[in-house]
């Protein structure tokens, strides 16, 4: 998210009182004292809360048997059964017992804990450090999931893959941007609008520049870069950082190729200067001289000129692109990719990352410390929602759609960001397919538009509690406990009073908790792709996302059950947006 510090959040869905489920069914009022639990978890004890002690047994021994696989989940009940729970844990406890608590078909839109997701996230982040990985990633998983995958090149009403009611469809541009949707059965064109969560998939992070190779310095083999956004700043000294993303390659048909790459190891370090230096130490450090990242020591001469014969055998001469690359940095990617003739290395986009692991800690690792989660943690959370939604969305009217935009963070203006025309054309292309002869197609679209919703979900502040003074009061937004609304006085937000109505209507329905948070009148907001697109689109529009602290960091914090409760409200906007839309029309 392209955004300063901010104050952060009121919650502006009370939850459900302790012993009622969601769905405003009375949970059946039993003595827990004396009657135990699975999987070694004590029983509810006289001294928890009476509403605690009122919840259904059958509810709390289906949250036990999950805790015996979930630590963070085994501790809160704990907590709550011996009566030393606080307000937040039993919150937690709360939204647990809603979630179970549910009428048949409500517990078959919500059957997983929000914990169950923490890891997934984490194996994501983890395997997947550039944007070129991430849509990588999110058009295997859907493609799993049973969607067909579109080509903006070809015909979607003649073409090889044709758009039809109850299809659900996904396309990339340019490898970084990302579009996933699900055409409703009852899908009618202008009487039905399309459902989006929309949001962006990059991360700051150092690209290798056009040309890398540098002058050796005392020695050392040093890597030309560039910072993408505000990376190279003073978190990136001292890190483990990996390389990795896409090479362009010329095959032996002679088609040209775009091939996934990463090291498995870090293989540059930007290091700090110790400060014994003194003032020189201290920075403001030049990011063109003093943040060069360190790849390697030259070896003996021998060495060296060994490695420049090697070059040239596998075709590294004057005029290629492999000249203009460091050489053993080029040995390497070539040897991952299985390339032996350098010369048919037509260029790459390489950049590296932290590769220090997203872990869970804290002491009931309750946190999720992890690099590039602005803003892949949104972007995994509408994927997951969307995927879980897709059979309901499949049976209704509208369409359900997700946005991963590229060029978040330097502006959104490239042909891959969400200022070009990749959403409203997928949108446009979904109209004309299914515009009846008769109907004007310029008439039905812009009614589309107008029964259309946007969420725009980019991460936003968590109160840090070292700085609590720079936060708005009651706009501080906690993590592990769900999704927060931004607002921005001066429409760096697309956030209305409408629109905040519209998503605490489908928060309540689906049992999630919302947060606000506004800037203060004394510091500046930064902004998201929602501003633009309902803009461009003239759609209704929302800025919501999930917790961090530390943004812009190479390494950030969230909480473990964020995950989780962005993907409940994104699959619950999904399923859910037509009933509340419904409720919205005149």
């Amino acid at each position: 998210m392209t955004k300063t510090h901010g104050p952060a959040s009121a919650s502006i869905a009370t939850p459900t009182p302790l012993g009622r489920a969601s769905g405003g069914r009375l949970v059946e009022v039993r003595d827990m004292a004396n009657s135990g639990t699975v999987d070694d978890t004590p029983a509810i004890k006289s001294e928890a809360p009476a509403q605690v002690r009122s919840t259904d047994s059958d509810i709390v021994r289906r949250i036990a048997k999950a805790a015996a696989t979930d630590h963070q989940l085994k501790v809160l009940l704990r907590a709550v059964a011996s009566g030393n729970a606080g307000p937040a844990e039993l919150r937690r406890f709360q939204m647990h017992v809603d979630a179970l608590g549910q009428a048949p078909e409500e517990q078959q839109r919500k059957c997983r804990h929000a914990s169950e997701y923490t890891q997934p996230f984490l194996t994501f982040i983890n395997e997947n450090p550039t944007v070129f990985h991430a849509v990588g990633y999110f058009e295997s998983k859907l493609h799993k999931a049973g969607y067909l995958q579109l080509n903006e090149r070809e015909n979607w009403t003649t073409g090889k893959v044709k758009l039809e009611r109850g299809g659900k469809y996904f396309l990339s541009r340019n490898g970084s941007s990302l579009i996933a949707f699900v055409v409703g059965e009852k899908y009618k064109v202008g009487d039905n609008g399309v459902g989006m969560v929309v949001g962006h998939i990059d991360a700051l992070t150092a690209r290798v520049k056009p040309v890398s190779k540098k002058a050796n310095v005392e020695g050392y083999t040093m890597l030309g870069v560039a910072p993408y956004a505000g990376a190279l700043n003073n978190t990136w000294f001292d890190r483990d950082l990996g390389i990795g993303g896409r090479v362009i390659v010329k095959q032996s048909d002679g088609k040209i190729a775009s091939r996934l790459v990463k090291l498995g190891w870090p293989i540059a370090r930007i290091p700090t200067l110790a400060p014994h230096f003194g003032q020189p130490s201290y920075g403001p450090f030049n990011k063109e001289t003093q943040m060069v990242p360190v790849i390697g020591i030259l070896g003996p001469l021998e060495e060296q000129q060994a490695l420049e014969e090697h070059m040239k055998a596998h075709g590294a001469n004057v005029g290629t692109f492999a000249a203009t690359q460091p050489p053993k940095l080029v040995q390497l990617i070539a040897a991952e990719l299985g390339v032996s003739d350098y010369s048919t290395i037509l260029n790459w986009e390489l950049e590296l990352f932290d590769t220090q692991p997203g872990v869970t800690g804290g002491m009931s690792q309750e946190f999720i410390f992890a690099p590039r989660i602005d803003d892949k943690l949104c972007s995994w959370a509408a994927v997951e929602g969307l995927v879980e939604a897709t059979d309901l969305a499949a049976k209704g009217a509208s369409v359900a759609l997700v946005g991963l935009f590229d060029d978040e963070e330097i502006g959104s203006r490239l042909r891959q960001g969400a200022a070009g025309n990749f959403l409203p054309g997928v949108v446009e292309r979904i109209v004309d397919t299914f515009t009846e002869n008769g109907q004007g197609r310029s008439n039905s679209l812009a009614q589309t538009y107008a029964n259309s919703f946007l969420l725009s979900a980019d991460v936003t502040h968590a109160v840090n509690p070292n700085f609590v003074s720079a936060y708005l009061t009651d706009h501080m937004p906690k993590l592990n406990v769900g999704i927060t609304i931004s607002a921005d006085s001066n429409g760096h937000m697309t956030t209305d009073s409408i629109s905040t109505a519209f998503l605490s209507e489908v928060a309540r329905k689906c049992g999630s908790e919302l947060q606000v948070f506004q800037i203060r009148n004394d510091s500046r907001s930064g902004g998201t792709v929602g501003p633009m697109l309902s803009s461009a689109m003239g759609v209704r529009a929302i800025d919501a996302g999930l917790p961090q602290l530390s943004m812009h960091s190479i390494r950030a914090t969230t909480g473990a059950l964020d995950p989780g409760l962005g993907t409940k409200l994104f699959r619950g906007f999904f399923e859910l947006w037509e009933e509340v839309d419904a409720q919205f029309r005149e």
